[in-house]
This record gives structure tokens, sequence and C-alpha cells, in this order.
């Protein structure tokens, strides 16, 4: 398979037996407001119950790590998160269908590798965000999209804004099953959003109802945007959802006051404070504006990059301009990144060498 060209995406359908033979080694511009309903099964499924089960829908343990050793490539993910966000701003899906998108290329890509792609006559450039990566995107944005959204394009429509590949139906299909099959069939997994209704009446009981749908929208924009960073990995659903409601909210209700020391306090009984703070400390550190005047929500567009605290522990690069009297190393160093994160872009990304098919 070729890169896409200038004019138009390749038509993929060359490689569909490859998918079989595959062979597992262990989903009008929305972008300012969400959309959200937390009418969802599991929303309504007993708190203990959402708690006991969560874990086994997260990536492995080790997953965030091999970010950090370079055995998977932070840029790659980030380029598939953003094709995924951007069709599904487009269409204007629910949230909890971006999550699972998302949920599911981690869960998969935690315990799966994708075969390298040589590029050119260079033995040792060797990229694994080639057409295994795409197809893998599309088959896990089609999956979520399937299981949430009462409209679902074609899988051709589907594969719009600038995709570098196109695949047939029967070839997405077929790494449908396979992706299915490597998350043994754990399709409904627990989210951050199923833990709304359970969190926002613990905690915000004297959130008014007008207040209650900006108060989730708000917070479920802030759960997306946590895929782009790989901090965020190693946080359980349960804690992303109280943080993020948490953060939320800052604006709503006193937090010194005496009932929200109560409500927190009866949701600490739930999820670990320790935990919770840390998740907290990162959205406010990655997620919203930190210039005071302009915290109040100001969240970072949903498709910009974020600012690289590390090299693998934040995806991309922000701007930085939010904001004209911060001249922190915070801003540094999105300035000295800039130039090669695009550099990076343009070079077609080299990968790690090693990730063999395992057939």
């Amino acid at each position: 398979m070729s890169p896409r060209s200038s004019s138009s995406s390749l038509y993929c359908a060359e490689d569909a037996e490859d998918v079989s033979l595959w062979d597992t080694a262990a989903g009008e511009d929305s972008s300012d407001q969400w959309s959200f309903a937390v009418d969802s099964d599991n929303g309504h499924r007993p708190l203990p119950i959402l708690l006991s089960e969560e874990k086994e829908h997260m990536p492995r343990m080790d997953y965030r790590s091999r970010f950090f050793s370079r055995t998977l490539h932070a840029t790659t993910r980030q380029d598939s998160i953003n094709w995924i966000f951007k069709v599904i701003d487009f269409y204007q899906f629910r949230p909890v269908t971006a999550y699972l998108s998302v949920n599911y290329l981690d869960r998969f890509l935690s315990t799966n590798n994708l075969p390298s792609v040589t590029k050119g006559n260079d033995a040792h450039r060797r990229i694994n965000d080639g057409w295994p990566m795409q197809l893998l995107s599309v088959a896990c944005l089609s999956i979520a999209a399937k299981l949430e959204e009462t409209h679902v394009p074609l899988l051709l429509d589907l594969q719009i804004l600038d995709p570098k590949y196109v695949f047939d139906p029967k070839t997405v299909r077929r790494m449908e099953l396979f992706v299915m099959a490597a998350l043994r069939w754990r399709m409904r997994a627990v989210t951050p959003f199923d833990f709304f209704l359970h969190f926002g009446t613990t905690i915000f009981p004297q959130v008014d109802g007008e207040s209650r749908p900006f108060l989730f929208s708000r917070a479920a924009d802030l759960i997306i945007r946590t895929h782009r960073v790989v901090d965020f990995l190693g946080f359980r659903p349960s804690i992303i959802s109280a943080a993020a409601l948490l953060c939320a909210a800052s604006d709503l209700s006193d937090p010194s006051s005496n009932d929200a020391a109560d409500c927190l306090g009866r949701l600490y009984e739930y999820v670990n404070q320790d935990e919770v703070g840390s998740c907290l400390q990162l959205m406010e550190e990655y997620l919203i504006d930190t210039c005071p005047s302009a915290r109040r929500f100001k969240t970072k567009p949903l498709i910009e990059p974020l600012t690289p605290q590390s090299p693998v522990g934040v995806l991309d690069a922000a701007s930085c301009a939010s904001c004209h009297t911060r001249k922190s190393s915070v801003g540094v160093a999105c300035n000295s990144d800039q130039p090669q994160m695009k550099r990076r872009r343009l070079d077609e990304r080299q990968c790690t060498d090693g990730n063999s098919w395992r057939r």
C-alpha cells in the first residue's frame, strides 16, 4: 500500500486477507459544547459493580510505560486520536463514542503489536503509523459508533477528513471482528460517564437542574481531552470522572463551604482522595488555561495539541499565547519544541523497530 496522494485517498482493498490471518498477543462544530446524555445502561448500574468492573476495561498496566520506553510512539497514537476526534466532531457523535473509540484503540495496542511498515529503501526506517494504524482507527471508531449512535454513516462515509488511507467495507469489517475478538468481546466498557449520575448527586446535590447540564457538559469535555495526555492512562474511569466533575464545578459552588466538604467526604468513600487529587492537578495543568483571568472553563480546543512537559508525557505542543505575561518554563518548552514537532510530522515519523506482527 502507498500513502494517500494529494488528490484523493488510496482505496485499500488488496490486503483484506491479511486481517483474517492476524493473531492476538495477550470508538455543526461541537468543540465548544458537547451534548451529553447521562441515560446510559451502565450509568444506572449500582456503583459498587461499576467500581469492581472498571479495571477490566482498561489497557494493560504496562501500556503507559511503553510510551516512556519508546516501545510505542506517542506521536502515532496522537495522529490517530486527532483523526478520530475530527470525524466525531464532523458527525456530532456523542462524547461516549469518542471515549470508547480511543479506549478500544488503547486496549488493543496494549496487547498487540501492529506490523511495522518500511518506508522507501531504508530498511532501518520503519513506521507503525501506516495503513495498519489507520485501519485500526477506522475499526475502533466504527465499533464505538455502532454501539452508541442511532445513525451511523456507511463505512466509506466514515473515512473522511483527509485520512491517509481508505479501506473497502469488507476489510474494515474483518478488522472489526479481529478487534472485538482481541478485546474478548468486552465492548460495553465502563467509562467515566457512567459515574456521572452517581457522583453528580453525591458531590453536588446543591447544583440546581439548570446548572447540571452545564456541569456534565464541561466535565465530559475534560474527560475527552484526557485522551491526549498519556499520563491519564494510569487513572481508572471513576477517578477521571470525579476529577472532571470537581474541575468543572469549580465555579458553581464554593469548595471551602461546609456542604462541599461533606459532599467530598461522601465521594472519598468510593474513590481514593490522593488519586483524585493527582488527576485533578493534571487536568488543571494540561487541560485548563493556566491564566487566572481566563481560567473559568476556558478549555483548550478539542483538536489543538497540548503542552509537552516531558517527551512522551504529553503528546503534542500547544499554543502558549493565551497569557501574554506567562513566561514560565512551560511556555519556553512549547516555543522551543514547535519546530521540532513540525519537522517530525513532515518527516513521516520514525517509529520503533522490532514491533513485528505475531502470526
